[in-house]
């Protein structure tokens, strides 16, 4: 094709738009991806309504606590459900697996007020040294976790956990009484007796 020929079809090619001199050549979208956007586009309108109708059981997150329960389902069946009684929580403060199991718990639903490490902060006490607000025995834990107290400063966790959450949550926090993380809050409260059944974490790490 000769120079004059390829100039003329570059002319014709031309939206007739001009901005400050500038020409615009008419390069359209090719099909396929405008039909795939059409596609996105029609696709998009019934998934955000099944979506919506789902309350959110097709989203990432949704799909996350499906699997998060069903897991947590089949750890469970295994120990059935638990009683928060100073027995229980004793006997899995002294279980690494389920300490950490009830680590998970806590770093899900409470390290925002104590912090990463149980240390504490302004509004939360440090949960790493001996004295406690509202713990006299090791069982007065889960009630804390359950029920709360300061009237909804420590919020109540009883219908938001399950049982055997609350129980292995407060396995982990009598667990890690008298390990004093550092940068942790100075004590607050009085210093309960040695959890009843066994040495508590500062006996246990001498």
């Amino acid at each position: 094709m000769s120079e004059q020929q390829d100039g003329q079809a570059r002319e014709d090619q031309l939206t007739g738009h001009n901005y400050d001199g500038i020409q615009e050549y008419d390069n359209p979208t090719p099909g396929w991806w405008t039909w795939l956007f059409i596609l996105s586009v029609i696709f998009a309108i019934p998934y955000m309504i099944f979506t919506l109708i789902s309350d959110g059981a097709l989203t990432p997150e949704g799909q996350f606590e499906r699997a998060k329960v069903a897991n947590m389902a089949k750890k469970f069946g295994t120990i059935g459900e638990l009683e928060p009684d100073a027995a229980t929580i004793l006997e899995y403060s002294k279980d690494p697996e389920w300490v950490a199991f009830g680590q998970n718990v806590y770093l899900s639903n409470c390290k925002q007020c104590h912090g990463n490490n149980a240390e504490g902060n302004a509004s939360a006490p440090n949960l790493t040294d001996d004295a406690f607000i509202h713990v006299n025995t090791v069982e007065d834990i889960a009630d804390v976790v359950i029920n709360g107290r300061g009237g909804g400063k420590m919020p109540a966790w009883g219908n938001r956990l399950h049982p055997n959450e609350v129980v292995l949550v407060s396995s982990y926090i009598a667990s890690i009484r008298g390990t004093n993380a550092p940068g942790g809050m100075a004590p607050e409260g009085e210093v309960p007796p040695p959890w009843e059944g066994g040495e508590d974490a500062a006996s246990a790490n001498d």
